[in-house]
């Protein structure tokens, strides 16, 4: 294995630690999650956008990385967002949390995994079908939010931060 191979798993294995730790492999955060009386899920990745924006931004200003965004595609997000849903609302897990639950050894997780696979393997055979269809829906292109509204990432990264803390402290005045 090369150096980016080993980073991804010791990178993959830290978060999977970090899902179990945080708890968001549980059954009932999954539930609270959808049914919005538990936001310890949407903390957790509130958290995880807040570091990784940072990060992200910094390693590609110090040109570390380099980054690449994917076009930005309405029918692609609708469509994808609504059965991304509806497999989180169905099987209780996420692409994520799905595997750590099998790392707890919840092998229900196991039908959310092959779920995953299934439909991404539908998605290849039907590719050139949504290509002409879904996939032709108003089509931005390759932009991020700073390209999107035009102000720097730098900018929108404080107010960020700003609004995810101040619905922090609103998520735990609700005892959410």
């Amino acid at each position: 294995m090369n150096t980016a191979q080993w980073l991804g798993l010791f990178t993959g294995v830290l978060f999977g630690f970090l899902l179990q730790k945080g708890r968001v492999l549980r059954f009932d955060k999954q539930v609270g999650a959808m049914l919005l009386t538990d936001m310890t899920i949407f903390k957790f990745m509130l958290s995880a956008i807040l570091v990784g924006m940072v990060g992200i931004l910094w390693l590609s200003n110090m040109e570390i990385i380099t980054l690449s965004h994917k076009p930005m595609n309405v029918g692609a997000v609708v469509i994808g967002g609504a059965l991304f849903g509806a497999g989180w609302a169905i099987m209780g897990f996420c692409p994520g949390t799905s595997l750590g639950a099998l790392g707890e050894g919840r092998w229900h997780a196991v039908f959310a995994i092959l779920g995953m696979v299934a439909g991404a393997a539908l998605y290849a055979e039907l590719y050139p079908f949504f290509k002409s269809t879904v996939l032709a829906w108003k089509d931005f292109g390759k932009i991020g939010l700073p390209e999107a509204i035009n102000i720097s990432q730098w900018i929108i990264i404080p107010l960020f931060w700003v609004g995810t803390i101040g619905l922090f402290f609103w998520f735990e005045k609700k005892n959410l």
